[in-house]
């Protein structure tokens, strides 16, 4: 099961002028080999920045992508990432939101469409990254 990313997704929705074909190609050479899915924060994050009140969801089950609620677990984890990056340093610019996709992908998922690549290699070491290239 591989998880995608907010950026990548939005990518895709919003026909970004660099990003949306390579976002595109990558994205549907993983629902080729596995089942792609994503988690609660980025259905909302995504879902907050549509002009529609259709749901995301509904956008996204024709893709063959489905949702799949973060777990406990991987809750916790994030939590402890959150306050390692807070401890760090780290500014508001990183939401917890960041942090649950995160989590979610390495303990629920065998990797992580993003193109967020630095952040998730530092804070989720171990964690397979799928980076689309433009």
């Amino acid at each position: 099961m591989i998880a995608l990313d907010s950026s990548v997704l939005i990518d895709i929705l919003i026909g970004d002028d660099v990003f949306a074909e390579a976002s595109e190609a990558c994205v549907g050479e993983a629902l080729v080999h596995d089942d792609v899915v994503v988690c609660e924060a980025v259905v909302a994050e995504v879902q907050a920045m549509l002009d529609t009140s259709v749901s995301l969801m509904d956008l996204l089950a024709p893709l063959g992508i489905r949702y799949q609620p973060l777990g406990e677990a991987a809750a916790m984890r994030a939590g402890h990432m959150n306050k390692r990056f807070r401890t760090r340093g780290g500014r508001r610019e990183r939401v917890v939101a960041d942090f649950l996709v995160g989590a979610h992908a390495m303990l629920q998922c065998n990797a992580l469409i993003t193109r967020d690549d630095a952040f998730y290699r530092d804070y989720f070491k171990g964690l397979k990254l799928i980076v689309p290239k433009a």
